[in-house]
């Protein structure tokens, strides 16, 4: 074998290597080690099973729309907060999302709802672009999954990617920024009556 041959070999091998120790690195990273598109500024965590009558933990993620929303902002109103799945959950999370943007008693003076996916927000432009039923949806981008670890939901039972992604997990939020009800419902199904239900009782 060649000097030339060797030494060419060594330069593939070396330069595999690197990829496979690349690869390795970027497989081993945690969720919050992901950068987010947008600043989330997560300060506060809470349990799940322990959620009601806290605080709800702020935070400040993009919307599809490209603005910030930042859950304080939204003090004085009733927010729902509807984390899941995202864009790999079909047809189940984008009939949940549908459906809350498409119930006018989520979109008042009083009471707002937002779904949270760990997609990009690119992905879910090309989905709204095609899909009339989702133009209404207020979807936000916790795609470092910091909101997710915030609020205790990578790890409950609707969850079919334990540890890495949120399953199908609701909060209702009062006008205090207390959290009032939880619901993580593995069914998948649709949650509007229930939530309308718990945000009335609030009054």
């Amino acid at each position: 074998m060649d000097k030339k041959t060797v030494i060419s070999l060594i330069i593939i091998l070396t330069g595999v290597t690197g990829l496979v120790w690349w690869s390795k690195s970027a497989d081993s990273k945690k969720p919050s080690e992901f950068k987010d598109t947008a600043d989330s500024r997560v300060k506060e965590k809470i349990s799940f099973k322990e959620a009601v009558g806290q605080k709800a933990p702020d935070f400040e993620l993009e919307s599809i729309a490209g603005e910030k929303i930042k859950l304080s902002g939204y003090l004085g109103k009733n927010v729902v907060l509807f984390f899941n799945e995202g864009s790999m959950c079909y047809p189940a999370c984008w009939n949940q999302i549908a459906e809350l943007g498409n119930d006018g008693r989520f979109d008042t003076e009083s009471t707002v709802a937002f779904s949270i996916v760990t997609d990009p927000r690119s992905q879910w432009l090309d989905i709204v672009g095609k899909s009339a039923n989702l133009t209404r949806s207020k979807i936000i981008f916790d795609t470092s999954r910091s909101v997710s670890q915030s609020y205790d939901v990578l790890n409950l039972n609707s969850s079919m990617h334990r540890g890495s992604l949120p399953g199908h997990t609701y909060f209702v939020i009062d006008k205090e920024g207390i959290i009032r009800f939880t619901m993580d419902d593995p069914n998948m199904a649709l949650a509007n009556e229930k939530l309308i239900k718990e945000i009335e009782a609030l009054k």
